[in-house]
């Protein structure tokens, strides 16, 4: 008869855990547990190019920071040597 105390427990803990949860922090979790101002404004974030002028400076953008990147990689790599 042990396993039927058990059954009833297990049923008491799924019944009563979300209602003890829903009591606890109550139904406005939203209004309770937001950070103000988390999501960017839509001017704060990254505008996806569509018309072919507007792609073309993209990519024209990231090539030349690529490029720049790639010069000051090769400028710290050039470590002169003393080779005798």
């Amino acid at each position: 008869m042990g396993g039927s105390n058990l059954e009833v427990f297990k049923f008491g803990m799924y019944i009563m855990f979300p209602i003890a949860v829903m009591y606890y922090f109550g139904t406005n979790l939203d209004n309770r547990f937001s950070v103000p101002d988390f999501w960017p404004k839509a001017n704060e974030t990254h505008k996806i190019p569509f018309d072919r002028d507007e792609i073309r400076a993209e990519l024209e953008r990231l090539r030349k920071t690529r490029l720049e990147r790639r010069a000051k990689r090769m400028d710290v790599q050039e470590v002169p040597t003393n080779h005798e």
